[in-house]
């Protein structure tokens, strides 16, 4: 028996001295160095009482020590549990409560708030700082590189992300080592990418997208990657010229287009800008390759599947699509009710199968029964269509489909509409409670500064392109919207901060 992940990641190593991630300051770390580093945290680990399958949990912020900490759960066949770096006291107590980890890693200057919450769930506290500081760095330190990896099947627990909960209690998705090898070794192919590419890494990692999609892409290409702890558009512009490759959410398109940088020139030297975690604007897509040449490419995934589809590398690129299923993913638009498989062009709830798809939610087997059809398609919970080229869009979560009138209204139909109003940057449609249909459509929109735009002039410009029951009865002009730290608009926020809106006196 072997390590499924771990040996994958190993083999596809070109050499040990393979520059694995150029750090800020000017530091790189080797495929070498980073495979040495894993063995001396997990002979650490494995001194702290971490067996095969118990939780190891981490919130500490970015670092390539915390990379090193993933490989080295891999090896020691510990189950990896990454944290936001923005919960609180009392939410950390949720997830270590709920997940028992044996360990919990935190950041030093926090560990004094985070001890009780530690002591409550039964973990050992230790530290992890950004600068290679804190307690288990020293343990590693002092650490042999020397490590017997412990033998995983490719069906063994090897992360459990938690979803964030917008709809109650968070949820630990399950993943299995091949669900996350797999899923890796895919987009590699799919992706085009080789040893000689170099990729820009500035997504946070304690998310899928930035922990598993982007490193592990690189990890398994055998490639290497600039490795910078924040969205920082002066700095990803200079490093285009040494780099091939970008994996970055809506808000890094939107803040280098403001850049007096981004210019083909500046871009000449890259291959690829991929888009994720949240919906691209077609304005950003449309803007970024007249100013660049390049398309986006946008792909769709989740935090218990990993990536599900993508638009293609060769051929066209599509603003408001997520592209086709990938090779080995099988996807299918349903009726949420009976599940009966639905028509080209219709919407419904995309379900999806295929050895990317989680295990399960964590100690919850009736959520997760729920959450399966018979034949093991999962139900995302995303409504989308396949349109006549067999490419994929998404419309919106089922939760934010709004119900007015007796009426289904899909806000992405009206968001659509909206966002194509000269001076409007970006909507969001929700439903609140109305005390005559149920809900009433309201628009949230996002307009450019020195636009004069009324709501009368938003509701004038879409009422001969909307059913009226679609049409917004009321339209709110707000300066951003809130959005989650992978830039997810937060619909629910704006579905409490609004519910009293159509409230009668």
């Amino acid at each position: 028996m072997a390590n499924h992940l771990y040996d994958l990641i190993t083999s596809r190593a070109p050499s040990l001295d393979k520059p694995f991630a150029h750090l800020p300051g000017g530091r790189t770390v080797t495929y070498g160095e980073l495979f040495a580093a894993a063995g001396r945290y997990a002979n650490a680990l494995v001194a702290m009482g971490v067996k095969p399958g118990d939780r190891v949990a981490v919130q500490v912020e970015k670092s390539i020590e915390k990379v090193m900490l993933v490989l080295a759960c891999a090896r020691a066949g510990a189950v990896f549990l990454p944290l936001n770096t923005a919960y609180t006291a009392a939410e950390v107590e949720y997830f270590l409560t709920d997940a028992e980890p044996t360990v919990f890693v935190c950041e030093p200057q926090r560990a004094g708030s985070l001890a009780p919450v530690a002591q409550k769930a039964g973990a050992r506290l230790e530290t992890l700082g950004t600068a290679g500081d804190g307690s288990l760095a020293e343990a590693a330190k002092a650490a042999s590189e020397t490590f017997a990896t412990v033998d995983r099947a490719p069906g063994d627990l090897g992360a459990i992300l938690y979803t964030s909960g917008t709809t109650g209690r968070s949820k630990g998705a399950m993943l299995s080592h091949d669900n996350l090898a797999s899923n890796a070794q895919t987009l590699v192919d799919y992706w085009r990418f080789t040893k000689d590419d170099v990729l820009i890494h500035a997504l946070p990692i304690y998310h899928t997208h930035g922990l598993f999609v982007a490193t592990n892409v690189i990890l398994l290409a055998g490639a290497s990657m600039h490795f910078l702890p924040k969205l920082d558009p002066d700095h990803m512009l200079k490093l285009m010229a040494t780099s091939t490759a970008m994996m970055g959410v809506p808000t890094f398109y939107t803040r280098l287009l403001q850049h007096p940088g981004l210019t083909r020139e500046a871009t000449r030297t890259m291959r690829l800008f991929i888009s994720g975690s949240a919906p691209l604007l077609a304005e950003t897509h449309r803007e970024w390759q007249a100013r660049t040449g390049h398309a986006i490419l946008e792909r769709y995934g989740m935090t218990e599947t990993n990536m599900n589809t993508s638009n293609p590398y060769d051929g066209d690129r599509i603003a408001g699509t997520v592209g086709f299923p990938l090779p080995g993913v099988s996807l299918r638009v349903a009726d949420p009710e009976t599940g009966r498989e639905l028509p080209q062009g219709e919407i419904g709830v995309i379900e999806v199968k295929g050895p990317n798809v989680f295990l399960g939610y964590w100690r919850m087997p009736e959520k997760t029964a729920s959450e399966f059809r018979d034949d093991g398609y999962f139900i995302t919970g995303d409504l989308g269509l396949i349109d006549e080229r067999g490419y994929v869009q998404i419309v919106g979560r089922g939760k934010d489909l709004v119900i007015t009138g007796g009426f289904n209204v899909y806000p992405k139909e009206i968001e659509t509409e909206i966002d194509a109003i000269p001076g409007v940057i970006e909507s969001a449609v929700i439903g609140v409670p109305h005390p005559d249909f149920g809900e009433g459509v309201t628009a949230i929109v996002v307009k450019k500064k020195d636009s004069p735009l009324t709501e009368a002039d938003i509701t004038g410009a879409i009422a001969d392109r909307l059913a009226k029951f679609k049409q917004p009865k009321r339209i709110i002009f707000v300066d951003d919207l809130p959005r989650n730290t992978m830039g997810k608009v937060q619909k629910n926020v704006m579905r409490d901060t609004y519910k009293a809106l159509y409230a009668k006196a």
